[in-house]
């Protein structure tokens, strides 16, 4: 399996997330489970077929989680050194050229993308454009809408 990237905040997500599906979710399950086969019945028990089924769903998360975790490739955007390049966790301060609006995002893996939050996948088609680029340089993205050009303005590793 290829490694996955992420950033150091997208593995610590993960590993939360993966706590709280063992810790909490799991025994919730299994005591809902409990709890429906208590009434008797369970070939026409609804209950405990939305509890099986949701247990099932609880399992394969953390099987996903945890294939996920185990593929990590956790990369550090503070110890990055790409001379000023966009490269996977880089925060990049952009501006478009049609409209004049600045904005920020962060170049992160699939699983931590969050627009609203700033942080867009590295295999979105801006983050594709942007890869490799210097402050300076002129990005084409290829939008629904059409071409879109974007300015660097400005590339951290924060």
């Amino acid at each position: 399996m290829n490694t996955i990237p992420l950033t150091v905040a997208g593995a610590e997500q993960l590993k939360q997330e993966l706590h709280r599906l063992k810790t909490v979710e799991r025994p919730k399950v299994i005591e809902a489970i409990a709890e429906a086969r208590s009434h008797g019945d369970l070939s026409e028990n609804a209950e405990y077929d939305a509890a099986k089924e949701r247990q099932g769903f609880i399992e394969g998360r953390i099987k996903e989680v945890e294939g996920k975790l185990g593929n990590a490739q956790i990369i550090d955007p503070k110890l990055l050194d790409a001379d000023g390049r966009c490269v996977f966790g880089a925060t990049v301060d952009l501006e478009d050229l049609d409209s004049g609006d600045s904005v920020t995002y962060q170049i992160v893996g699939d699983d931590e993308a969050d627009l609203k939050a700033g942080k867009i996948s590295v295999s979105s088609p801006i983050a594709r454009a942007l890869i490799g680029k210097y402050a300076g340089d002129v990005a084409e993205v290829q939008a629904p809408g059409g071409v879109r050009e974007y300015e660097v303005l400005d590339v951290k590793y924060i």
